[in-house]
């Protein structure tokens, strides 16, 4: 008769030294570990679920109640209405302010659309909330998890304006998801009893006075005007 060793690994390890001399069972557990191996599925599972930086799908969907911060979020909907020229933002171009003869006037009611977070910006939300749970709140920790959430965006910071008050401050213009994130989705932290507004300056393309810096506003007919702050509920 053959002399069948287990194989090395999970088989040897299933075996007591009483059964290891059994040819019927030592090839039994030699074929199930051929047929039923399972590290595909470990290496998958791993990889779409327990790895937050590559995990997709519902897998970022159990890292997400794990952190407490959801997929979706209310965004203002497109409002396709009359407006002037100083109102124009390249974010806003077909939806924001139109010329005559192309949207009609305002009606003061505005629109709000769900929106669903894609893959990598729910992956980003999931990790800037998980730092968001541990953050002391101080200005260097606040500062690191908004270069953590728009990186490669552009300059932006937390300024302590005093008086319980802190501001957001964004040298580019926020997708409406992105101010829907830092308004709705709880994940950017504060202090305790401080109010927190944002504001939105997209250096060097806003209108300012030449007293600012030549490098830091446009002049006339060359920036758009700031449209003021945000207030985060």
């Amino acid at each position: 008769m053959t002399d069948i060793k287990p194989k090395p690994g999970r088989v040897a390890q299933t075996f007591i030294s009483q059964y290891a001399n059994s040819p019927t069972l030592v090839q039994l557990c030699n074929n199930m570990d051929d047929y039923i191996n399972p590290d595909a599925d470990l290496d998958a599972f791993y990889d779409y679920v327990w790895n937050v930086h590559t995990a997709e799908g519902f897998g970022l969907d159990i890292w997400g109640r794990i952190v407490n911060v959801g997929r979706q979020l209310t965004i203002p909907g497109a409002n396709v209405s009359l407006g002037f020229d100083e109102a124009y933002t390249a974010a806003s171009a077909t939806l924001g302010p139109q010329p005559f003869g192309q949207a009609p006037f305002a009606n003061g009611e505005p629109t709000l659309d769900s929106y669903t977070l894609p893959d990598e910006a729910y992956r980003t939300l999931i990790l800037v909330k998980a730092l968001a749970n541990i953050s002391d709140c101080t200005a260097p920790s606040l500062n690191q998890l908004l270069q953590n959430l728009f990186q490669d965006r552009g300059r932006c910071y937390v300024n302590d304006l005093g008086d319980m008050q802190m501001r957001f401050t964004f040298e580019f213009y926020l997708e409406p998801f992105e101010m829907a994130i830092m308004t709705q989705s709880n994940a950017v932290p504060r202090p305790a009893a401080v109010a927190v507004s944002i504001a939105q300056i997209p250096v060097p393309n806003v209108f300012g006075f030449a007293e600012a810096g030549v490098d830091t506003f446009a002049p006339f007919g060359q920036g758009t005007m700031f449209t003021g702050v945000v207030y985060a509920s």
